[in-house]
């Protein structure tokens, strides 16, 4: 009976796993002489119980004193003395720099919640750090909780997927994440498993999805106990977990992974569907995978790993497999197809989108441009029909996130105010782009606080100013109104969660470009977007129109309802005249304010 329990554990767990005599402590530990298990169930006796060494470098046994929330250790015995490791596999960890912690996955009552994801022409983003999205105390990390209280503010906003920068174990209380010691756990400042079980729980009920973005092209660099954590290493590098050789090189130090090795592999997959599956997580956004498929982060043959490619096969293929509705989003920034393409197309690597280069840069370059004649019209057409995979909900499109408005970069606003975002250039400009982002075909995504015209730059110090919602109230109504058009909420634009793009005008001399959307064609489907790039007015300017009708305005940026010193300039309805124009044969004579973008559909 024993033989056949321990045969079970051995298929189907590692770390410490809970059953109806104890917990069961599972390690992989090729070079260790002995193991032993540790912690305050013996208190903290190193020698009282020794792991069963099984096949294959792995070591486990059951211990029955043990139970939920004891803290332990693995005590591990090498030629070079014993070394006390937390387990690799922990679901919860004191701080990182303390004990593993026993959790009871099983133990939260999910009720009757499932997995919520929209559908992908559907969804809009909204990344968030947890520490400085929403805090109640002054020097203290926000949390799950301080979250999960602004879930009703993201509902109203319109957005209904939430992506939340890297919230597993770091060293310290503050972070951008980027730095994971413990991939299996829960940062313990943010409240730890059941926080963010309760999180996601409560964002489903208000109909929000819940991605989280994953860390596998590194982990570390600090409070690291996969560092040899065995006690082997070669030229003086990681061990068991990482290269050991030149591979090794990140731009955060000697800690890629090495996914040649089957236990690491295994190790990060584990990872990723624990996410999806254990906490009901809706996707995943893979950072920076250049790292993952090559060591320099090129396109340089000598340097691809292929193995990091197998990798991020086998697990986008099992979650499209098992979970089509799911998400995941690769940062790649090379603009590849094959990034996007399906498993078993050519090179796909079966990722579900990616974070696209080619609209966030030249957008933003557009935008802060201080100078009219300067901003091509010919960036702009490329921005809003670049496509992958022949998809383009492929794409995630978006002006600011935690990369671009950090690292010597500002928000949008602060780029083209240089000090003082509260100014009409930043204003009309900055709504300018979000209105690009919120029409464009393609996932669209904001960064948190942009919907606030929030100033500076991003740092995991300096929390949202939330006294800004009433300070400008009217620039979030701008975002809300711009989501639930994009929705289609109100019924008249349901074009612009569809599939296609024609460009109806890019008249670089006027900095004027002209668009049409469309799912199925026809009013209440097709839309119509003018976006003006210039400093001036365009009182009558006629453009084409793809159908004879009233054509009304949905949207005007330029609405004094959304800031004071916008110029309510008079975009109005307009009837298409029999007059041939941008290749159609009906158009007519519109007029838009400068820095402006203005919306049309037929009723």
């Amino acid at each position: 009976m024993e033989n056949q329990l321990q045969e079970k554990i051995y298929m189907n767990g590692m770390g410490a796993i809970l059953h109806e005599s104890g917990v069961f402590f599972r390690v992989w530990a090729p070079h260790a002489q002995e193991v032993f298990i540790t912690g305050d169930f013996n208190n903290w006796n190193q020698k009282e119980f020794k792991l069963d060494h099984e096949d294959n470098g792995y070591f486990g046994s059951n211990v029955s004193s043990a139970k939920v929330g004891n803290q332990y250790k693995f005590v591990i015995q090498t030629e070079q003395g014993n070394l006390l490791k937390n387990d690799p596999y922990a679901r919860e960890m004191t701080n990182s720099a303390g004990n593993s912690v026993v959790y009871d996955n099983h133990a939260f009552d999910w009720g009757d919640d499932e997995s919520f994801m929209p559908y992908w022409n559907e969804a809009v983003i909204y990344e968030l750090h947890l520490g400085t999205f929403n805090v109640k105390e002054e020097g203290k990390p926000g949390d799950f909780l301080t979250l999960k209280e602004k879930l009703p503010y993201l509902k109203e906003l319109g957005i209904n997927v939430i992506e939340i920068m890297p919230p597993f174990e770091f060293p310290g209380g503050f972070s951008w994440g980027y730095n994971p010691s413990y991939p299996f756990a829960i940062e313990s400042e943010y409240g730890g498993p059941d926080a963010l079980k309760e999180l996601v729980k409560a964002a489903h009920v208000m109909g929000i999805a819940v991605m989280l973005d994953a860390v596998y092209n590194h982990f570390g660099p600090s409070d690291l106990d996969l560092w040899q954590f065995d006690g082997w290493s070669e030229n003086g590098k990681g061990g068991i977990y990482f290269y050991n050789d030149w591979k090794s090189q990140t731009p955060w130090g000697d800690t890629r992974p090495d996914y040649g090795r089957e236990e690491v592999r295994k190790y990060i997959r584990d990872n990723a569907m624990m996410w999806l599956e254990e906490f009901h997580v809706d996707g995943l956004r893979m950072d920076m995978i250049p790292y993952i498929r090559n060591v320099h982060a090129d396109e340089n043959p000598d340097s691809r790993l292929d193995e990091g490619l197998d990798l991020l096969r086998w697990i986008n293929k099992e979650i499209s497999e098992k979970y089509p509705y799911k998400l995941t989003v690769a940062e790649d920034l090379h603009q590849l197809d094959w990034v996007t393409d399906r498993v078993g197309e050519g090179d796909g690597l079966g990722f579900g989108s990616q974070w696209d280069a080619t609209f966030v840069h030249p957008v933003r370059k557009i935008l802060t441009e201080q100078n009219d004649e300067n901003r091509s019209m010919d960036d702009v057409v490329i921005a809003l029909t670049k496509r992958y995979s022949n998809d383009y909900f492929r794409r995630v499109i978006y002006t600011e996130s935690h990369d671009e408005v950090a690292n010597g970069s500002a928000r949008v606003a602060e780029e083209i105010a240089n000090g003082d975002v509260n100014n009409w250039f930043s204003k009309k400009r900055a709504s300018l782009g979000v209105a690009m982002v919120l029409t464009a075909p393609g996932i669209p995504m904001l960064f948190q606080g942009q919907e606030l015209l929030e100033d500076k730059w991003f740092s995991d110090t300096d929390p949202i100013d939330w006294k800004r919602l009433d300070k400008f109230n009217g620039y979030f109504n701008l975002h809300k109104d711009l989501i639930s058009l994009r929705l289609n909420k109100k019924g008249f634009t349901n074009g612009l969660t569809g599939q296609h793009i024609q460009i109806i005008r890019k008249d670089d001399e006027q900095k004027i470009v002209a668009f049409q959307r469309w799912k199925d064609g026809g009013p209440k489907d097709t839309t119509v977007i003018i976006l003006n790039f210039a400093d001036s007015d365009k009182s009558v300017y006629r453009v084409g129109f793809p159908e004879k009708g009233l054509w009304k305005i949905r949207f005007n940026s330029d609405w004094k309802g959304y800031d004071e010193e916008f110029g309510d300039y008079d975009s109005f309805d307009v009837e298409t005249q029999d007059e041939n124009c941008d290749g159609f044969e009906q158009s007519a004579e519109v007029s838009i304010a400068p820095y402006t973008a203005i919306i049309l559909s037929k009723d």
